[in-house]
């Protein structure tokens, strides 16, 4: 990393933790709710010792506003780009979809875990540029619709362009999508004051408070201004936008929406007093029963749902810690970075904590495997490209590859993800959620020499925190990963690709098609 970076210079907890605002709709009556949301840039305050940052952000701050629906509530939003003509960071050209016959600056809006028709997805190759005055080849409408079929759960929206999506994130484009219900308020779970989101990133900075990211690999690429990096990491974490914020609370119980929106990074978090949290949701939504943990395991893109109680904890204070290594799960010891943020216990109780942990929640129901009438064996492969860099690709294919899953709509499949790779690779799948059945260990030698899978020992269950409906997958080296899922209620083309950042705008992203 360049010396012109910090490094460890930024004091810890010295910042308050900031709570995004709540987006207010233009309209709203009994028909439908509709929103507007510009991306601007903008200056922000990340640190008390930092100069003000120059971000980008929806609605000019980042995160972004976090938006509220009701299930069932059917919602336009239109998304709109007034960023500048110049790229805030390094934007390597000979990424796909990134070449100069494109604008520098375009985006393009993903809901992650919404069940939207294929033209409100965020495909990433329907970006526009400023004032929509460029659109990318699939872009077919300015306001997007969201039904919100879904049950209650805690989703983020993000930038999607294709070959950029990294960098537009880093930038500061993401924010976080709320789906509520009345089952859920009737469980009587923390609530308005006492429910937070927590979006976690990791970021580098120069002196000067501007974001760093590098123009270059460890090994610098010949013949390149500019490259793709295989991963990145950051030297400080920050939570809702500030760097290890502290978060002042009461002596009670208190429900966070955790999502990992960092680029490369994974988590593992704990809580440094050695209490148990209390999970009560996955990716997308509640579990059957909340679980008691004392660490849970985040890709990026994956969501917990968690209660933490502080009662009769007045006077403590808290440390939220990670000790996942970076890259995961061999890691280098010099990426790591152990504290997240810091809670105190030093409010007044304002009034008796009537919020509960409910013994039950959602019913959730099992996809059966006999009704699968498809299995997919898809690997997750490690190549070289013509520069000798780097890249990964799913199933030995690059994005441009014609369409090779086509599910039926209705139908259910088992995707089984083969990983020859040496990195957890988080997969996120559009549309559909899906059940994790298992992994299972594999002869990686004998598949990469004779594409025969080779099982290693019996399959294992996923983790207990992992039971519920997700919708990002962390495959693991050297395993074979299981999940199911049915496809619907819409057709049309939409991807599946990996959620590390660099990874899937390097080409691990492939579409994919519902058909009839």
């Amino acid at each position: 990393m360049s010396e012109t970076t910090i490094v460890s210079s930024l004091t810890k907890f010295v910042d308050a933790l900031p709570i995004p605002p709540k987006l207010e709709p233009v309209k709203k009556d009994n028909t439908y709710t509709y929103y507007e949301v510009t991306m601007k840039e903008t200056k922000q305050s990340l640190h008390r010792d930092l100069p003000s940052t120059t971000v980008w952000g929806y609605e000019g701050i980042f995160p972004g506003p976090t938006i509220e629906v009701d299930c069932g509530e059917k919602v336009f939003i239109k998304w709109m780009n007034a960023l500048p003509k110049r790229h805030l960071l390094p934007v390597d050209f000979t990424v796909h979809g990134a070449h100069k016959d494109v604008p520098e600056v375009r985006t393009v809006v993903h809901v992650h875990g919404a069940v939207v028709e294929p033209d409100s997805d965020g495909y990433p190759d329907s970006w526009f540029s400023a004032n929509f005055e460029q659109v990318g080849p699939t872009f077919t409408q300015k306001i997007y619709r969201y039904d919100n079929y879904m049950n209650s759960c805690t989703l983020w929206y993000h930038d999607h362009a294709l070959g950029i999506t990294r960098l537009n994130i880093y930038a500061g484009l993401a924010g976080m999508y709320i789906v509520r219900s009345d089952f859920e308020r009737s469980l009587k779970l923390p609530s308005s004051a006492y429910d937070f989101p927590l979006i976690i990133q990791d970021r580098s900075f120069r002196p000067d408070g501007s974001l760093y990211y590098p123009t270059q690999p460890d090994e610098p690429v010949s013949g390149l201004k500019t490259s793709v990096v295989p991963e990145f990491f950051g030297n400080t974490i920050l939570v809702n936008g500030k760097v290890w914020p502290y978060l002042v609370v009461e002596p009670r119980k208190y429900r966070f929406r955790v999502v990992n929106a960092s680029n490369s990074r994974f988590y593992r978090i704990k809580l440094d007093s050695g209490q148990l949290m209390y999970q009560i949701g996955t990716d997308r939504g509640l579990m059957d029963r909340p679980i008691g943990i004392r660490s849970i395991t985040l890709a990026p893109a994956e969501r917990a749902d968690l209660i933490i109680d502080f009662t009769n904890l007045e006077g403590e204070s808290i440390i939220m810690t990670n000790d996942a290594p970076a890259p995961f799960p061999k890691g280098d010891k010099g990426n790591e970075i152990v504290e997240v943020m810091k809670f105190f216990v030093e409010l007044p109780l304002r009034h008796i904590d009537t919020s509960v942990i409910p013994a039950y929640m959602e019913n959730l129901s099992r996809l059966r495997t006999h009704d699968a009438t498809k299995k997919r064996f898809l690997t997750l492969d490690h190549t070289m490209d013509r520069f000798g860099r780097e890249m990964m690709l799913l199933d030995n294919k690059d994005w441009d590859a014609p369409i090779s899953e086509k599910p039926v709509l209705g139908s259910t499949e088992i995707w089984y993800l083969v990983n020859t790779t040496e990195d957890t690779h988080p997969i996120h799948i559009h549309l559909v959620d899906f059940q994790i059945l298992g992994r299972r260990e594999y002869d990686v030698e004998r598949f990469n020499r004779e594409r025969v899978i080779e099982y290693r020992g019996d399959p294992f269950p996923p983790e207990p925190q992992e039971c519920g409906r997700k919708d990002t997958v962390r495959a693991n080296p050297g395993e074979v990963t299981k999940i199911i899922m049915k496809f619907g209620p819409f057709t049309g083309l939409y991807v599946w690709h990996c959620h590390m950042l660099e990874h899937e705008d390097y080409e691990m992203m492939r579409p994919y098609m519902v058909i009839k």
